[in-house]
Parts: C-alpha cells; sequence; structure tokens
C-alpha cells in the first residue's frame, strides 16, 4: 500500500491560518489527479486543493470546518488501494441485462411511431400557437415534424387545439371577487444564525476598522 499525503498548500506570510470548507470526496472513493479535493479559505482568498496521484482517499485527517496552517496534512490517497463502489462488479452484472425503467418509459412515450415526434425548435412553435403533433403532418426524417411544417400548419389555418367558443352562444360573466390579502406578521418571521466566513469576518472587521478611524466629515458648499 503506497500512501500519498495530502497537505495544505504554502500560504502567504501575512496569513496565518485558513479555514477547511467542505470535502468533495468521502473516504473510500476513488480520485483522479488534479481533482478537487476540498476549498480552503483564508482571509484573502478561496484556496483549491487537488488531489497530488490518483487513488482512493483513504483517510481524512483534518474535517468540515477545521483550522489548519501551511503544509500541516488534512488526508490521505491509497495509490494502489480500490474504491467500495468497484467491489462487488459480479452482483451488479445482473441488472445491466434488464432494460432500464427509464429507457422503457421513453419508448413508450413515443409508441413506437417515429412520425409522431417533433424537432426541439418545431416544440416550441407547437406550444406557441397551441397545435398538436398530430396536427401537422411531418417531412423531417423518419417522419419527424419540422419547424417549417409547422410554419406550413400555421399559414394553411390548421385549427388550434385550444378551446374554441362557439359563436353565437351567450357566455355567463361571473362576478369577480377579490381575495383578501392577509398581512404578514414580522414580528413571528423565523430567524437563523448562520456563521460568518473567514473572509467576510475580515471584510467586516476592515470597515469597522476603517469607520472608527478616518474622520467622517460632510461639507456643505
Amino acid at each position: 500500500m503506497a500512501i500519498v499525503e495530502v497537505k495544505v498548500p504554502q500560504l502567504s506570510e501575512s496569513v496565518a491560518e485558513a479555514t477547511m470548507l467542505t470535502w468533495k470526496k468521502k473516504a473510500g472513493e476513488a480520485v483522479a489527479v488534479d481533482e478537487i479535493l476540498i476549498e480552503i479559505e483564508t482571509d484573502k482568498v478561496v484556496l483549491e486543493v487537488p488531489a497530488p496521484s490518483a487513488g482512493v482517499l483513504a483517510e481524512i485527517v483534518v474535517g468540515d470546518g477545521g483550522t489548519v496552517v501551511s503544509d500541516q496534512l488534512i488526508a490521505k490517497i491509497d495509490t494502489e488501494g480500490k474504491a467500495g463502489a468497484a467491489a462487488a462488479p459480479a452482483a451488479a452484472a445482473p441488472a445491466a441485462a434488464a432494460p432500464a425503467p427509464a429507457a422503457a418509459a421513453a419508448a413508450a412515450a413515443t409508441g413506437g411511431a417515429k412520425g409522431n415526434v417533433a424537432m426541439p425548435a418545431a416544440s416550441k412553435l407547437l406550444a406557441d400557437n397551441n397545435l398538436s403533433v398530430g396536427a401537422v403532418a411531418g417531412t423531417g426524417k423518419d417522419g419527424r415534424v419540422t419547424k417549417g411544417d409547422v410554419l406550413a400548419a400555421v399559414a394553411g389555418g390548421v385549427q388550434s387545439t385550444a378551446a374554441v367558443i362557439p359563436t353565437g352562444v351567450p357566455t355567463k360573466v361571473l362576478p369577480q371577487v377579490t381575495a383578501p390579502v392577509a398581512k404578514p406578521d414580522l414580528g413571528d418571521r423565523p430567524e437563523q444564525r448562520v456563521p460568518m466566513s473567514r473572509l467576510r469576518a475580515r471584510v467586516a472587521e476592515r470597515l469597522l476598522q476603517s469607520q472608527s478611524s478616518n474622520a467622517i466629515l460632510t461639507t456643505f458648499n
């Protein structure tokens, strides 16, 4: 077993420590070379920590939210290990023999009739003009409905699938009812305190320092 250490990148001289954000991989998962494992936030920037070698993430030494310094060990990669997901390939083989439910549902949706399938551009035109795909004759490959077919159908006066009210039939107009609008109770608004990130905390500190050290003066000319 060959172990490769993952360490914190070299921080600048003005930065003493950094905060670990969220690990993108879990222990036991496979990683590739230069794959981003975690982001580390300092007072100035957010650094990405890539995997120095391919293998399996054997151990996470420092978890999410931990405080680290330059060159500190945060994880270990086993270059000869195998991911836990690939431990039982034989058990996954019978499942691959059966057709996927999503593929079967897609085949049922098309119904085996390629002529009732509209191209993406044609589908938008059908929806805009309230037309069904079955009302337009397709001239594309395998009878697919194209954008030109929809435009020709609209120009030819194909009846829309929208409901049409026959002429001469009186319609009943319902009185308009306005529902009362409830005023929100701002006093019971839920609140949640979220810890401030290191970068935001330093920005707030600098702003407060600038306000307290600089003279604030308003002049009227």
